[in-house]
């Protein structure tokens, strides 16, 4: 997936439109640019790979919606992230978990201070790569290898928000149009 983006940020640098890529990734760890390795607690096999987006330590898998925006920032970074956030919030909302809510710091979309997506990206001339790590059903036991983000604070999944299962490909329908939306508006 990161080839994928790299090559939509090429097109994107070369006058092209932007692209949001919606997956779902096997178990990963990736390594912001300012990560602690104390962080990791018990790998268990998963892959730990460094990445050039920032943050910290974080886990991508099973159950978790991976939202790649790959556009050109016109209105700055913490704008970007705060319009991205406020559509995953939207959908939580929309899908029967109301109560999420963008928050800058520590930043991602949180629910009665626990994290139900991590953002973390690289902007190079002017066009972000990586992502929202939107925490839909991943399994309580993949949180266990690590310190989220360097952070005490729990992971809570969009499935226990609502109190129902969910599948990652419903929440995409719902998050992709929105994150769109939100990207394009004027203003």
């Amino acid at each position: 997936m990161l080839a994928d983006q790299l090559a939509a940020r090429e097109r994107v640098w070369a006058g092209g439109d932007g692209v949001l890529l919606l997956c779902e990734h096997p178990p990963v760890i990736t390594l912001g640019r300012s990560a602690d390795r104390a962080n990791i607690l018990a790998p268990g096999g998963v892959d730990i790979v460094p990445i050039e987006r920032g943050g910290d330590v974080t886990y991508h898998g099973p159950g978790q919606l991976m939202i790649y925006p790959i556009v050109r920032l016109s209105r700055g970074v913490v704008d970007f992230l705060e319009r991205v956030a406020v559509a995953i919030s939207d959908a939580a909302t929309a899908l029967g978990a109301p109560g999420t809510a963008w928050q800058r710091d520590p930043a991602g979309v949180w629910a009665d201070g626990a994290k139900l997506a991590a953002c973390g990206i690289h902007v190079a001339r002017g066009v972000s790569v990586h992502g929202f790590a939107l925490d839909v059903a991943t399994p309580r036991e993949a949180w266990a290898r690590i310190k989220p983000c360097g952070l005490d604070a729990p992971q809570v999944s969009l499935a226990t928000l609502r109190g129902m299962p969910i599948s990652v490909a419903d929440v995409a329908v719902e998050v992709g149009p929105r994150v769109v939306t939100a990207l394009s508006a004027r203003g």
